[in-house]
């Protein structure tokens, strides 16, 4: 292999390694990261570091971020507002960065014999350096490996690294931080060669082929990159419409259905109730026997009856007033 072949270049951030903010200005400031890493100064030696001291891939140790009382961007992936204690895997890999490691030097780590954790840190190095449109070229050697690890803070969460890899060419999230985001025409032609490539054949090798997989506790937030829950194997096997069987679930399809049934008839029945009233208000023969309206229709025809009783004794007294009466009432008076 020539110099010049040997040499890595790196795709995006050259400052940040594309890494996001948060978790680069824990990692600048950790302790760890300022004094027992600034005593290696050699590949091996952090190497050797990645073997002893790696027991998980999450980019913050277990319970030290606090996101309980954090809203909107700032309880996300992102982070904003809201650090922790940055993990060591994340402090070595940029440890590894710092170093400005070669070709070969990153093919050692991913064919590292001693710890998957190894293998997994340059892979994650790959991941965040390295051009979207080359990513697939470096990892499809590795679809189906079954060599397996546990990548949660705590433990909890074994997959293989074929699955791991899938899950990183298909999503950007992983745990609380950010994969670089690849290009939509890029995400198509992944998929298309993944598709080529076919499903996870873990399960069909020897030792390693058994594997324990929690969805629940490997939950890594949901992704808006394009997913293919087919090319995980055994990991995404519960998000595929079939069940553990192997045969597709259509029972749900008479629940549904009388559901709707009973949601037509209360409906239709809703509609029918509200609109009599109207048809009965329109009707000329309509009664209404409330209370109230026999109250006020006794107070209208008591208004009435005293209403024209007055209007007789004005006619009675504008005929008594006349000069008529007045003439007759004074003859009658003399008499």
């Amino acid at each position: 292999m020539s110099r010049e072949s040997n040499v890595l270049s790196v795709w995006g951030n050259k400052d940040s390694m594309n890494l996001n903010s948060l978790v680069l200005n824990n990692i600048m400031s950790s302790q760890y990261f300022k004094s027992a890493l600034y005593e290696k100064k050699t590949y091996h030696e952090v190497v050797d570091e990645i073997y002893y001291q790696v027991k998980h891939l999450e980019p913050w140790e277990k319970g030290s971020r606090k996101t309980s009382g954090l809203t909107g961007m700032c309880g996300g992936v992102r982070g904003v507002g809201g650090g922790g204690i940055v993990s060591t895997a994340f402090c070595l890999l940029y440890k590894l960065y710092t170093l400005k490691l070669t070709r070969k030097q990153v093919i050692s780590l991913t064919t590292h014999t001693d710890s998957p954790y190894i293998r997994a840190l340059g892979f994650m190095y790959i991941r965040y350096t390295q051009p979207p449109n080359e990513l697939f070229e470096w990892f499809e050697e590795y679809l189906d490996d079954t060599e397996t690890l546990d990548v949660k803070a705590g433990g909890g969460c074994i997959m293989s690294i074929g699955q791991m890899l899938r899950q990183w060419l298909t999503r950007i999230e992983w745990y609380d931080t950010l994969f670089p985001r690849i290009p939509v025409p890029t995400q198509k032609e992944i998929m298309e060669k993944l598709h080529a490539h076919g499903p996870y054949k873990g399960d069909n090798f020897g030792a390693y082929s058994r594997y324990d997989y929690d969805e629940e506790q490997c939950e890594t937030k949901s992704s808006n990159a394009i997913d293919m829950p087919e090319t995980f194997g055994n990991a995404a096997s519960s998000s595929s419409s079939k069940d553990r069987n192997g045969s597709h679930n259509h029972h749900y399809s008479s629940s549904t259905d009388s559901y709707r049934n009973r949601k037509y008839r209360s409906s239709r029945d809703d509609r029918s109730r509200s609109r009599s009233p109207d048809r009965r208000r329109h009707h000329h023969h309509y009664r209404d026997d409330s209370p109230d309206r026999s109250k006020s229709h006794k107070h209208q025809h008591h208004h009435h009856r005293r209403s024209s009783s007055r209007e007789d004794r004005r006619r009675h007294s504008h005929r008594s007033r006349s000069p008529d009466n007045r003439y007759r009432n004074d003859r009658r008076d003399r008499s």
